[in-house]
């Protein structure tokens, strides 16, 4: 397995850990989409197997803190003709460095999201993606995560540095 690719020029600040900010050990994958499990929302954009045009995000694996997942572009995903659109793959980065905060042991949602597009993703292809965390400090984790086509080691496409907040389970449950 190629090691996860630090980005070309740093995140901003906003989601670069502080200098010492530790990197917890991972938990076990708390929710987890395989042919074996499914999620706790069917519905889930990202994750969901009943989401109509939804990513169908499969995790695949998780080792040394890295999750690994993939889902594949279709039609429905499409921007210009032929290629992924754009908001589909940083919806699809959100969803890998989500699932790598939940590996932090709670529940976590997006503060900040910060995309690099590095090339076209053509339709029909499948997207591998890693995501890690790169330091927590109180209640903020900041992830990396980095997406490659045709294979895991195949040429890197689009990459994101994320802010996550550690939120209580209520923010999921109570009436807005």
């Amino acid at each position: 397995m190629t090691t996860p690719t630090k980005r070309s020029g740093p995140a901003s600040a906003v989601t670069t850990p502080p200098p010492g900010a530790p990197v917890p050990a991972p938990q076990p994958i708390l929710m987890v989409r395989s042919a074996e499990h499914s999620v706790d929302y069917e519905s889930c954009f990202g994750c969901g197997s009943e989401a109509a045009n939804g990513l169908k995000l499969l995790r695949t694996a998780s080792a040394g803190g890295v999750v690994q997942s993939q889902f594949t572009v279709s039609d429905g995903h499409q921007g210009a003709p032929g290629l992924a659109h754009g908001g589909v793959l940083a919806a699809a980065m959100d969803e890998a460095l989500g699932t790598a905060a939940w590996m932090l042991g709670s529940r976590y949602v997006t503060g900040r999201l910060e995309t690099d597009f590095l090339s076209p993703v053509p339709v029909g292809s499948t997207v591998h993606l890693r995501s890690w965390c790169t330091g927590v400090d109180g209640r903020k984790a900041y992830l990396e995560a980095e997406g490659r086509i045709g294979s895991p080691e195949g040429p890197m496409v689009v990459r994101a540095a994320a802010l996550f907040i550690e939120v209580p389970e209520e923010h999921f449950t109570k009436e807005h």
